[in-house]
């Protein structure tokens, strides 16, 4: 098993040549990559033509998929009816991960500036356990839930937060978002010691077969002390980081098989194959 890369929706290169996500397996098998995480942060709109037509596409052409459930799911909100309706959104997405083939889906944690950190985190749980039951009873009992580390300070996400929400079910598996953690501790991500400790803080947490299976989200991105994230970059940028490099050689030489979807600002897709060029060319080395 290896590393598996690709981009988070459609990169400018893909839109400015192709009207239909379905071309987006074969544009990105050409490429080189190996992955496509569609996006629903928007709302849960898959037709099951569109789901079909992709799930034939990325089955061809040899690409995995996972969904992106909703940008507005909380699962910490202090209203029941938007904890609910939580739920119902990411059932909604397990139900499109089905239809299309995809194993997975990334879901947002929620906020946490009207209560405690802690008191967000037992209502996540909660939520959780709930949308997890939901799922099982639905029949969707093989999507995994990949919560997700979040960008903003005042945002439930912290690399042990979301640790913790894995915790509860052990088909659950983080998608560490390493630009998100590098801009919620205003750059604190500078050194491969500094992966290094979050890939330890995993093993421990939820054991070595999960760590060698999480799902990722990575790019640079602009960032504000005391807010936190800001908006995404591309990997031109050389201010705000962080830097893939030291990363790519950790899980090369630990032999472990993430997922790696770049979110860099339209050039998704050539920055992924950058991650994965880099990433091979530690594997040679070996």
């Amino acid at each position: 098993m290896s590393a598996k890369f690709g981009p988070a929706g459609n990169s400018d290169s893909f839109s400015a040549k192709y009207k239909s996500t379905a071309d987006a397996p074969s544009y990105l098998k050409e490429l080189g990559l190996d992955w496509y995480e569609y996006q629903c942060g928007r709302g849960v709109r898959v037709s099951d033509k569109t789901a079909q037509t992709v799930r034939s596409a990325a089955e061809q052409n040899g690409i995995g998929l996972s969904i992106h459930a909703p940008y507005f799911i909380s699962l910490s909100s202090v209203e029941e009816e938007k904890r609910e309706n939580s739920i119902k959104y990411i059932l909604q997405s397990c139900d499109a991960a089905m239809r299309m083939g995809a194993d997975r889906i990334v879901i947002h944690s929620g906020s946490c500036s009207k209560i405690s950190r802690e008191e967000a985190l037992e209502l996540a749980k909660e939520t959780l356990i709930k949308a997890r039951k939901q799922a099982i009873e639905q029949g969707f009992e093989a999507i995994h839930f990949c919560p997700e580390t979040m960008g903003k300070v005042n945002q439930l996400g912290t690399l042990e937060e979301v640790l913790e929400l894995c915790k509860l079910d052990e088909t659950f598996i983080p998608c560490i978002d390493f630009g998100h953690l590098n801009a919620r501790t205003f750059g604190g991500i500078k050194t491969a010691a500094d992966y290094e400790a979050m890939i330890v803080k995993v093993a421990d947490a939820i054991g070595e077969d999960r760590l060698k299976m999480f799902h990722s989200h990575f790019s640079k991105i602009m960032y504000t002390n005391p807010g936190g994230e800001k908006k995404h970059l591309t990997f031109e940028d050389k201010e705000y980081g962080p830097d893939f490099e030291p990363l790519m050689e950790i899980i090369s030489r630990k032999n472990l098989s993430p997922v790696f979807i770049c979110e860099s600002a339209g050039t998704q897709a050539e920055d992924a194959l950058t991650m994965k060029q880099c990433y091979t060319g530690f594997n040679q080395k070996g």
